[in-house]
């Protein structure tokens, strides 16, 4: 008659132990060996209490930038003056300037909803999750599929003079095209092994800040292009 044994599991309050695990092997199971885990360690406290250093650091630095300088209000709101131009915050004057090129319900619902939907869309698909460099394998059918794609993307962004967008999109682009042809070494070596992931990023980077920095220094009455140095005298 087989002993009974008693097993017991408990938890350990040492964050840099290994947990403990106890296998039981049967006729058709088998005992797997893995590779040894490295250094763990509990989110709590070692994540948690770094976290709320750098929060109360952010905290502390706000309110010293509150206390010493006011923020850039302007007068009561009057609703028999319309301010020229009325631009959103900063955060949409992106948006904005989309309007200014293309048809509200292209930049107001269409562009930002295909982002959505990328975003969504995205983990669900084996997309360059290897993190493995844009030209490498198939570098020829890439090519052509690249120069495709950035003659549509240019050719519309012309169509609908979207100069803002454009100048950025012809940036990036021409350093992709140049890292194909990059030869190996220490000079070349970071743009050749950027992932596609890395480029999309970049482009869309670069794109919200053009758009941004233009919208907020570069626009003024009617939305028409202004030298911001003009306005101060200069």
């Amino acid at each position: 008659m087989a002993q009974k044994t008693k097993y017991e599991a408990g938890f350990g309050s040492d964050a840099l132990k290994n947990p403990q695990r106890i296998v039981f092997i049967t006729k058709k199971t088998s005992a797997k060996v893995k590779g040894d885990v490295g250094q763990q360690l509990m989110s709590y406290p070692h994540l948690i209490l770094r976290e709320t250093i750098v929060f109360q650091i952010l905290t502390i630095a706000l309110v010293i930038v509150g206390l010493f300088w006011d923020a850039p209000l302007e007068q009561l709101a009057n609703p028999l003056v319309t301010p020229n131009p009325a631009k959103a915050p900063w955060y949409f004057l992106g948006l904005q300037e989309l309007l200014h090129y293309f048809p509200p319900l292209v930049a107001g619902i269409i562009i930002p909803t295909l982002v959505v939907v990328g975003l969504i869309v995205i983990p669900y698909f084996h997309v360059n999750i290897r993190g493995e460099p844009l030209w490498s394998g198939r570098r020829a059918e890439k090519l052509l599929l690249f120069l495709g794609v950035f003659g549509v993307l240019v050719l519309l962004l012309a169509l609908f003079e979207a100069w803002t967008v454009l100048i950025p999109t012809i940036v990036v682009a021409l350093l992709m095209f140049l890292s194909y042809f990059a030869k190996p070494g220490k000079d070349s070596e970071f743009w050749r092994t950027r992932p596609i992931s890395w480029w999309v990023m970049t482009w869309f980077i670069a794109v919200a800040l053009i758009l941004t920095v233009v919208g907020t220094f570069f626009r003024g009455p009617g939305w028409s292009w202004v030298w911001p140095w003009r306005s101060r005298g200069i």
